[in-house]
């Protein structure tokens, strides 16, 4: 019954809607009903049965390879006034007459309308030793494995042996995973070849060859009859074709089971093998009772795929309040996340359609595998699989079930053909199955035609929504945007400004390699006319991050924007803003007193920041130079706030002072500060440093974030605050600290290379082809060949490295830049206004300017030195 249907009297408030179930289906459905009920006319309450916010199953295989947060996004539904969400308890029993719903707690919900998104359970069979096993399914199942498989190192002197049941696309993921963590894998699986469900046997072997070359072994046609335990503890599994292996830990991921017993128990009509039986409204045998995701029983199966949750959600959503939506489809195609290993099928990829053609590309020797499934016309695209390169996949799942504009080899990439374009793409393509967003939706935000234009990856995939749960769609999403800017004569131009027509990656690269050194030389060469704002500091960073000489030399003085210029941050009011440097945030009384002094001495507005340095606000131009002598004598150097450069690395204190520090956070946050300071780079970046997984320091909120662990160091990259903010995302495990320092020298030196003007880390690796894959393939593996490269230009930075302001100090030529009046270098600038707050001094407001009793004027507190 819809709100519709029987409208609830106002004076009995908001319609309840009681959600059982805190999984992605539950996530999206809030998310739904948040974008639609502007009115506030309904008030969901959310029972969730883990003790964590509803996060992306999908992503697990991401979990195993460190603290991930698969928090779903938007998280701040759960803080809304019309929004309760109950973690760490569950549902027990429902009463469909009463309508209510009790919990283990005790607790009883009245509902309106109820929501059943239950998901499913992994089964395990019932054979002896099965209570030993585990199986891959929630956080807390992947939490536990990667403890076990180092505590099992530790305790057996030797790699732990785990054994998957189940080569379906979790079994093979948890496989890879735990491969990666250290421990001897192998598979188990009932069928002749891996994913037996998605793909064909020429799939499957192809498949079975690259999991084989990752060093997991491979037990195909026959499944566990028996877990050995000797005292409570696993030592072996007996096969059913008589094979016996030694292991220390199983996991079982052969399917899932709805959890449709709540249902079951209160009468509501399940299916014959499970499931909440659901029509295409997705209501189920009881009026004011829905069934959405894995537990909703459509066309009698099951299904645990996000995108048909996240449909049935937006269906039930919709119904609620009103509208009358239909679920009709179920969007099967799967893509596996383990790296190193590219495969998908979408469709009707066995070619079980009468008639159905197949159009087929196989390499035995190079692990590929490639087939279409055509109408017997060989016109229509029915499905497809690919293995080993799955490149064409993103642009051909949303031409499924229509024609190809061309015969259908020239699709597969293994025989040297390309995916359609974004043109090719008719509106009611879908791209994004995950969002349900289709072709025309995409290139409708990239108009604007509903608010403000979409005119880069990152905000079309904000606004649109495509591309954020799985990403598998972001390459095609990405040509649809140039496609669409092109059209709308916003063409994705790849010049950097209007006087260089080729990108910062191509601009810098061009640079090094003809070895210019000056902005007169690059423009003469590379470009045209006298250079803008946008160019002249690009070239500047460009010139700093490949030469390390001075930055206000050589004539690049005039190519720096006014902080750069001034070797500090300008504020609102015309003063400048002293920054010293205080590596990992560690600094002894000695030198606190000198800051102190200092702010004292001229008058400073003294500011601790989040990054851990102290910031002296209300210089003037003319003052910095006598303030920075007295940092400098002291043992200070430049913070580098006012340049495209490392701004700090935050650390928490580690194990120098903590009792649950397991590293020295303080030592490693010093020791990077001090080897990348000064970098210049695309834009600023920061650091961030944490002794344990605790996190004080906010590590994965950084472009570099390091976690210590037992063994050594995670290292995170791209995360990023801001407007756009990003968790970092876990490049390498457990690396020793000379690793780690290279991992970060490849990294950095990789992105000072590759990214745009002005780009962030999270932007930049949002926008490479494969992200944070491709940038591990690169820095860990050296896919490229360029680790050698990278780390010598790191060096060359390292070894050439000179604070800015020592050097000014030493120079008079440099220090004439800070002079107030040319002709008369002697005397200071006139003072600034101010009023008094808090025992300190700050520019005043518009309206205390208006009230001049509330502001006095600050007069020269020291003398200029003559040596200006």
């Amino acid at each position: 019954m819809s709100l519709t249907d029987s409208a609830r009297p106002p004076h009995l408030g908001p319609r309840e809607i009681v959600v059982v179930g805190g999984g992605p289906a539950a996530h999206r459905f809030v998310d739904a009903i948040q974008s639609r009920d502007t009115a506030h006319a309904v008030r969901v309450t959310v029972v969730a049965e883990e003790v964590h916010l509803p996060y992306d199953r999908v992503a697990l295989s991401r979990r195993l390879a460190g603290a991930e947060d698969l928090t779903l996004q938007p998280s701040s539904h759960w803080a809304a006034e019309h929004v309760s969400l109950r973690t760490g308890e569950r549902a027990t029993s429902i009463d469909p007459t009463a309508k209510t719903v009790t919990t283990a707690h005790g607790t009883v919900l009245r509902y309106d309308d109820l929501v059943l998104a239950t998901g499913s359970s992994a089964p395990v069979p019932d054979i002896p030793g099965a209570h030993l096993s585990r199986v891959y399914r929630t956080i807390d199942d992947v939490d536990f494995f990667t403890g076990e498989v180092v505590r099992l190192a530790s305790v057996l002197g030797r790699p732990a042996r785990v054994l998957v049941a189940g080569g379906g696309l979790l079994g093979l993921e948890a496989a890879g995973g735990l491969q990666k963590l250290g421990a001897e894998t192998a598979v188990v699986h009932s069928g002749g070849w891996l994913m037996s469900a998605q793909l064909d046997e020429g799939a499957g072997q192809a498949l079975g060859r690259l999991i084989t070359a990752q060093g997991i072994r491979l037990h195909l046609g026959t499944r566990p009859r028996l877990i050995e335990e000797t005292d409570g503890v696993v030592t072996g599994v007996k096969f059913t074709n008589g094979q016996r292996i030694d292991v220390d830990m199983v996991i079982f991921s052969i399917g899932i089971s709805a959890r449709d017993e709540l249902a079951r128990d209160a009468g509501v009509v399940t299916g014959e093998r499970g499931g909440i039986v659901i029509g295409t409204d997705c209501r189920t045998s009881h009026d004011g009772i829905w069934a959405i995701g894995e537990v909703a029983n459509f066309e009698g199966r099951c299904t645990g795929l996000v995108a048909p949750a996240n449909a049935m959600a937006e269906v039930v959503a919709d119904r609620l309040l009103g509208g009358a939506a239909e679920f009709t489809t179920v969007d099967d195609a799967t893509k596996l996340k383990l790296s190193g290993v590219d495969v998908a099928s979408f469709g009707d990829a066995r070619g079980e359609q009468e008639g159905a053609l197949e159009i087929v590309y196989a390499d035995p020797a190079r692990g590929l595998y490639q087939k279409l499934v055509m109408s017997a016309d060989a016109r229509t695209l029915l499905g497809g699989i690919f293995v080993g390169d799955a490149e064409p996949y993103a642009s051909l799942r949303p031409m499924l079930g229509r024609e190809l504009s061309s015969e259908p080899g020239a699709y597969l990439s293994g025989l040297g053909g390309g995916a359609p374009e974004g043109d090719d793409l008719p509106d009611d393509a879908l791209v994004c199955s995950c969002n349900n967003v289709d072709a025309g939706a995409v290139r409708a935000a990239v108009r604007g035609d509903h608010g403000e234009a979409c005119t880069d990856l990152g905000t079309l995939k904000t606004c649109s929504r495509a591309g954020t749960q799985c990403g598998s769609c972001v390459p095609l999403v990405k040509k649809l945007l140039g496609s669409e800017l092109a059209k709308s004569g916003i063409e994705m131009s790849r010049a950097m400004c209007e006087h260089f027509p080729i990108s910062r990656q191509e601009l810098f690269e061009s640079v090094r390699v003809l070895e210019l050194t000056t902005f007169d030389e690059i423009v003469g060469r590379l470009g045209t006319g006298r250079g803008c704002d946008i160019c002249k500091p690009a070239v500047a960073s460009i010139l700093a991050s490949q030469r390390g000489a001075y930055i206000l030399d050589g004539g690049r003085g005039g190519l720096q924007d006014t902080n750069d210029r001034a070797l500090a941050n300008m504020q609102k009011d015309g003063s400048y803003s002293v920054v010293p440097r205080i590596p990992g945030g560690e600094v002894t009384p000695q030198k606190l007193a000198v800051i102190a002094q200092v702010a004292i001495d001229y008058g400073l507005y003294t500011k601790i920041t989040g990054g851990q340095r102290i910031d002296l606000f209300g210089a003037r131009l003319d003052q910095l130079p006598d303030i920075w002598r007295v940092l400098v004598d002291a043992g200070f150097e430049s913070g580098q706030a006012y340049g495209k450069a490392l701004r700090n690395v935050k650390s928490c204190v580690g194990s120098t002072w903590c009792r649950f520090g397991v590293q020295d956070s303080v030592a490693m946050a010093i020791g990077l500060e001090l080897r990348y300071r000064g970098l210049r780079a695309p834009h600023k970046f920061k650091f961030g440093v944490s002794g344990c997984a605790r996190e004080c320091a906010e590590a994965r909120g950084k472009d570099v974030g390091v976690i210590a662990t037992e063994l050594g160091w995670n290292m995170y990259v791209g995360g990023n605050g801001g407007f756009q903010p990003a968790h970092g995302q876990l490049l390498a495990s457990d690396l020793d600290d000379e690793t780690l320092i290279r991992y970060i020298d490849r990294y950095m030196m990789y992105y000072i290379r590759t990214a745009d003007r002005m780009q962030r880390t999270a932007r930049w690796m949002e926008e490479l082809p494969g992200g944070i894959d491709h940038v591990r393939e690169v820095v860990v593996d050296d896919s490229l060949g360029l680790a050698d490269d990278l780390e010598a230009a790191m060096a060359l930075h390292v070894d050439n490295y000179e604070d800015e302001w020592a050097a000014t100090l030493r120079d008079p030529e440099r220090l004439r830049r800070f002079r107030t009046f040319v002709n008369a270098p002697d005397s200071p600038d006139v003072g600034l206004p101010r009023v008094a707050e808090r025992g300190q001094t700050r520019p005043p407001t518009e309206a205390e300017l208006a009230n001049p009793a509330t502001v006095f004027v600050t007069g020269p507190t020291i003398p200029v030195r003559g040596n200006m």
